[in-house]
C-alpha cells in the first residue's frame, strides 16, 4: 500500500509540473500580448489620435453650417451635440508635459510638428534566457505559493517587479532577480500532507488558468488587441492604411463643409 501510495503522489508531482509548465507559458504569451497592445495603443493615439480629432471638428462644424442654413431646431440640437463630442485643444503646458527635454523637443514630438512618421515604440520580444528566467521566478515566487500573509505580501511586491522586468525584455534584471531570489528567505514549509499540497496547487493552477484566459479574451476583444491580431507581423503598415483611410474621409469632410460655406 505505501509503494501505492508513493506512486500516486509520483503523478501528481508530474501532473502539477506539467500544468504549471503549460500556465507559465500561457503567462508569457499573455503577457507578451499585452505589452504588444499597449505599445500599439501609444503609437495608434501618436500617430492617429489628430487625425481622429480633426474628424470631430469638421463634424461638428459642418453639423452648424446645417444649422446656420436651416434653422430648424433638430440641426441647431444636433450641432450641439456634434460639438459636445469635440475634445477641447488642451493647454500649451500640457500639450507638451513630458516632451521636453534639455535639448528641446523630443523626436516623437518633432515628428509628429514636422509630419514625419513617428517612430514606433520597440516590439518586446523576450530571449531564451528571458523567458527562461521568468518561468522559474514565477513558479518559484508567485504570491500563492506562501505559507502566511507577510510571505505572500513580500512575494507579492517581487512579483511586480518580475513582470515589469519581464515587460521590459530586460534580461539582465531577470538575472538580477533571480539572484536576490535564491538569496532571499525561504518561506516555511507547509504542514498538510504531500498529496493535499499538490491537489491544493493542482486547483490554483485551474482557476489560474482560466483568469488568464478571461483576461487574454479582454485583450483581444478590445479595439487596439483586434487591430493588433489583424497584422501581428506588420502593425505599422496596418497603421499606415487606417491613416490614409482617415485622411480621405478628412478630404471629403473638408469638401463638404466648403460647399456648405459658399
Amino acid at each position: 500500500m505505501p509503494d501505492a501510495e508513493a506512486a500516486g503522489t509520483r503523478r501528481l508531482e508530474q501532473a502539477v509540473r506539467a500544468a504549471e509548465q503549460a500556465l507559465i507559458e500561457f503567462e508569457i504569451a499573455v503577457e507578451t500580448f499585452r505589452v504588444e497592445v499597449e505599445n500599439f495603443s501609444r503609437l495608434h493615439h501618436q500617430r492617429l489620435g489628430p487625425m481622429y480629432s480633426r474628424l470631430d471638428e469638421l463634424d461638428a462644424q459642418i453639423a452648424e453650417a446645417v444649422a446656420a442654413r436651416s434653422g430648424d431646431p433638430e440641426d441647431v440640437r444636433r450641432a450641439r451635440e456634434a460639438r459636445g463630442l469635440v475634445m477641447p485643444m488642451p493647454e500649451v503646458e500640457e500639450l507638451f508635459f513630458g516632451w521636453v527635454d534639455s535639448e528641446g523637443l523630443s523626436p516623437e514630438a518633432a515628428a509628429m510638428l514636422t509630419e514625419r512618421p513617428v517612430q514606433p515604440p520597440p516590439r518586446v520580444r523576450p530571449s531564451e534566457e528571458a523567458r527562461r528566467l521568468y518561468r522559474e521566478l514565477a513558479r518559484n515566487a508567485h504570491p500563492d505559493l506562501a505559507a502566511d500573509e507577510a510571505e505572500r505580501a513580500r512575494r507579492g511586491e517581487f512579483i511586480v517587479r518580475v513582470n515589469a522586468a519581464y515587460a521590459a525584455g530586460d534580461e539582465a534584471a531577470l538575472r538580477e532577480l533571480a539572484d536576490e531570489w535564491a538569496a532571499g528567505p525561504r518561506s516555511p514549509e507547509r504542514r498538510a500532507g504531500r498529496s493535499d499540497e499538490l491537489y491544493a496547487r493542482l486547483e490554483w493552477l485551474a482557476e489560474r488558468k482560466e483568469l488568464l484566459a478571461a483576461m487574454a479574451a479582454e485583450l483581444e476583444s478590445s479595439a487596439i488587441g483586434a487591430m493588433l491580431k489583424m497584422a501581428p507581423d506588420d502593425p505599422d503598415g496596418l497603421l499606415e492604411e487606417i491613416a490614409e483611410q482617415l485622411l480621405a474621409q478628412v478630404a471629403e469632410k473638408e469638401t463638404r463643409l466648403a460647399e456648405l460655406l459658399n
